[in-house]
Formats: C-alpha cells, sequence, structure tokens
C-alpha cells in the first residue's frame, strides 16, 4: 500500500474516487432535503390535517422556492469567494 494515499486506494483508484464523490453528493442533497423539510414544515404547517389549504399550499411552494434561491444564492457566493481566494493563495506559495 502506498503511505500517501489515506485509505490504501483513495489516490489510485478512480472509480472509487468517483464512487465517493457521488455518495457524498447524494448525502449532501439529502441533508438540504431534510432542512428544508424541517423548515418549510415549521413555517407552513399549523395543524395537519387530512388535505392542504390553499393557504399553507402557497406557503409551503414560496418557502421551497426561496430555500432554493438561498441556497444557489450561497453556493455562488462561496464560488466567487474561493476563485478570487484562488489567485492569491497562489502567489503566497510562490
Amino acid at each position: 500500500m502506498e503511505p500517501s494515499s489515506p485509505a490504501g486506494l483513495g489516490a489510485t483508484d478512480p472509480q472509487l474516487q468517483h464512487f465517493i464523490e457521488v455518495e457524498t453528493q447524494k448525502q449532501r442533497f439529502q441533508q438540504l432535503v431534510h432542512q428544508m423539510t424541517e423548515l418549510c414544515w415549521e413555517k407552513c404547517m399549523d395543524k395537519p390535517g387530512p388535505k392542504l389549504d390553499s393557504r399553507a399550499e402557497t406557503c409551503f411552494v414560496n418557502c421551497v422556492e426561496r430555500f432554493i434561491d438561498t441556497s444557489q444564492f450561497i453556493l455562488n457566493r462561496l464560488e466567487q469567494t474561493q476563485k478570487s481566494k484562488s489567485p492569491f493563495s497562489e502567489s503566497l506559495s510562490d
């Protein structure tokens, strides 16, 4: 086994790396869905019943759309921050 690779295979097996990346993305997505569900449920559900009323349905739609918009905004902002830091950190290492 190679000492530079944490599990002995990670750095040398691209299939394993890809599998781990895909599973990590799935986990992140599931976490986002859970957060969104919890947040929107608390915000929009007054009293659970056999059917959603139009107010609750509208609230859920708006909540989910805002959650997605906010998540996308944060991801874009982090990408911009990372891109703007990259050249600076590279020049420090030279």
